[in-house]
């Protein structure tokens, strides 16, 4: 195709980003068609379906709805499960378990969600989960799994979810326009001078507030009135310097037009490995550690087709190509021995323990409460 016969909204260099974007599951199919006019945009997300019978014979249902996270998954693995049972995976992207959890009280019917640890209590108690029928999903083996995967899950003696993968938190930064970067004192610095302008922060309170708070040498997941002031007090002082307030942040840092983010390391390993300008540091002050999970939403529409996605992705082969594309940490210790050692030694997947002891995972009541959330909307809605 000549770049004149291309949609005015966009060139080849500006297709081959936007198709990244859409494979690694950053934008929706709807963004792509509307971007790119290409209307096979369609098959590229699920593949080749099976014929019609296959899917009555399964009855798995035609479609399978996931909410999940920016940059997340290895889009083949949802190719050949479409291939295999003939069911659609309709992907949309969610930047936060807070945005999650009020879309399912809205209704929103999804059939798989992938929230955090800490967001599973609070989900179960509004009833925004279903109990999982584990003999739907022979993949998963609990004797596989550290103890620290499995209890965030079982609530009351019961599996509401199953782990994906974990991680971290940190901070991405260009090597090029920046002084390394390793602790949230140092971020927070470097927004408002070397790097202003050019700074992302997360849309995502926990975050976002933790790391103002780890700055500030509180806990990452404080609730003290006085010691949110000081947090909330940080970040309006750093708005007027941010890029955005984004958690897709790789097309910017990609792009050149960021050189600092907050970043999950699953991302920071997708960005060290494509740039080598981009370097990643875990704060020597604190953070996040944290563990995603497969769940079912309460109000699910094809709660077996969902079953059977977990499954499919629980398979320790598949696991494992979820794992070179998007550089989350093993959670299942079948999944090592179908990943070449340089995953398995790469120190933004697997820390050392010294980096990891600074870190806190998020605790339950950090989600809901009123105070953070009113801070991150103020944070949001401020002029910058």
């Amino acid at each position: 195709m000549s770049k004149e016969k291309w949609p005015p909204e966009i060139d080849p260099a500006g297709f081959m980003d936007e198709f990244t974007r859409l494979k690694r599951g950053s934008i929706s199919r709807r963004h792509f068609l509307a971007v790119t006019g290409l209307a096979t945009a369609h098959l590229i997300l699920n593949g080749t379906a099976s014929p019609i019978g296959a899917v009555e014979t399964t009855g798995l249902g035609r479609k399978v709805t996931l909410a999940t996270w920016p940059n997340y998954h290895d889009p083949q693995t949802f190719e050949d499960f479409s291939r295999i049972y003939g069911v659609e995976v309709d992907v949309s992207i969610i930047g936060s378990n807070e945005g999650i959890m009020r879309a399912l009280e809205l209704g929103r019917g999804w059939d798989l969600v992938v929230p955090t640890q800490y967001a599973l209590a609070p989900f179960v108690e509004r009833g925004l989960l279903q109990k999982l029928d584990l003999s739907q999903i022979p993949n998963f083996d609990r004797s596989t799994h550290a103890d620290r995967y499995i209890t965030p899950a079982l609530i009351k003696g019961e599996h509401y979810a199953v782990p994906k993968n974990a991680g971290t938190t940190g901070m991405a930064y260009n090597t090029g326009k920046v002084t390394p970067v390793s602790s949230w004192r140092g971020f927070f610095d470097a927004a408002m001078n070397e790097a202003s302008g050019r700074t992302i922060a997360h849309d995502y309170q926990l975050t976002t507030i933790g790391n103002a708070l780890v700055a500030l040498g509180y806990s990452f997941n404080s609730c003290e009135l006085h010691e949110l002031e000081a947090a909330e007090a940080l970040l309006m002082q750093v708005k007027p310097h941010l890029h955005s307030i984004d958690s897709d942040y790789q097309p910017a840092m990609r792009a050149g037009e960021a050189w600092l983010t907050m970043c999950w390391s699953n991302d920071a390993y997708q960005l060290t490995q494509d740039s080598d300008d981009i370097a990643f540091s875990l704060g020597s002050d604190g953070g996040e550690i944290w563990t995603d999970y497969f769940a079912v939403p309460s109000k699910a529409r094809n709660p077996r087709g969902a079953h059977a996605l977990i499954n499919h992705l629980m398979h320790p082969n598949t696991a494992a190509k979820e794992h070179l594309c998007n550089g989350g940490s093993i959670v299942d210790s079948r999944v090592k021995s179908f990943l070449p050692e340089e995953i398995l030694s790469n120190k933004i997947i697997h820390p050392d323990e010294a980096s990891l002891t600074p870190l806190e995972f998020g605790i339950a009541e950090v989600l809901t409460h009123p105070a953070r959330a009113e801070i991150m909307n103020r944070f949001r809605s401020a002029g910058g």
